[in-house]
């Protein structure tokens, strides 16, 4: 039986087959990626396994939430398992894992990922893993992804309809890169946006976000009804 850092067995939940749970197994970047994560987020306390992709195969940790991070954390590995097709001159972007923080009362099982309300994050967490490899290109640091074209709300509770990678707010710098003997990879988190954030991340540049998120204390936690920081800067005349 596989054990976390801390000692506790690390469990990986088939979504091929939802009765069945599996102990994750060493491979690729695995242990080291949740070496990293146990390291810098917390205790992981299941892997959910799923073959999403015939280029790589993406994993999601869960690292519950805790009195002082009062959120749950998922972290992906397998994505970095290949190198992304990082345009010629852009150094030290080929390998990247993706995490997303979700509110402490979010719901996570496997009853609860039968709502898409409930599933959507780790959806996209997945699709994104996959994104680079299935279509031989790259993600990286300020890198949007629309959710349809045009972009639709990612649920009814939310205008939230695309996201940006960033490094984490929540953890420290040190989380941001995982240096290993054969790569780097870098650990970038999925902030959702509104799309007037998103075309002014377009025109502007992903630095014209920042004071906005500063300001109204926008982090890696998501918040499904959070200010608008785009319609507050054109409603005081910023843009």
């Amino acid at each position: 039986m596989e054990k976390s850092k801390s000692g506790s067995p690390i469990y990986r939940y088939d979504e091929n087959n939802k009765n069945k749970f599996e102990i994750a197994s060493g491979e690729s970047s695995l242990e080291a990626i949740s070496d990293h994560i146990e390291k810098h987020v917390g205790e992981i306390d299941m892997v959910f396994h799923e073959i999403v992709s015939d280029q790589v195969h993406i994993d999601v940790h869960w690292v519950k939430p805790t009195a002082t991070k009062p959120f749950h954390t998922l972290v992906t590995s397998g994505m970095s398992d290949k190198p992304m097709n990082t345009p010629e001159g852009i150094e030290g972007c080929n390998y990247a894992e993706l995490s997303i923080c979700l509110p402490e009362d979010w719901k996570i099982s496997e009853e609860d990922f039968k709502d898409e309300s409930n599933y959507w994050p780790i959806r996209w967490l997945k699709f994104l893993a996959c994104f680079p490899n299935e279509y031989n290109t790259w993600l990286a640091y300020g890198h949007t992804m629309p959710n349809g074209d045009p972009a639709q709300p990612f649920d009814a509770k939310t205008k939230l309809s695309s996201v940006v990678l960033l490094p984490s707010i929540v953890f420290n710098e040190q989380f941001h890169t995982l240096t290993l003997e054969n790569k780097s990879i870098d650990f970038y988190t999925l902030i959702p946006l509104y799309q007037e954030e998103l075309d002014l991340k377009m025109t502007k540049g992903v630095e014209s976000l920042f004071n906005g998120f500063d300001k109204h204390n926008i982090s890696d936690v998501l918040n499904l009804t959070r200010p608008n920081i785009a319609k507050r800067k054109k409603l005081f005349g910023l843009f």
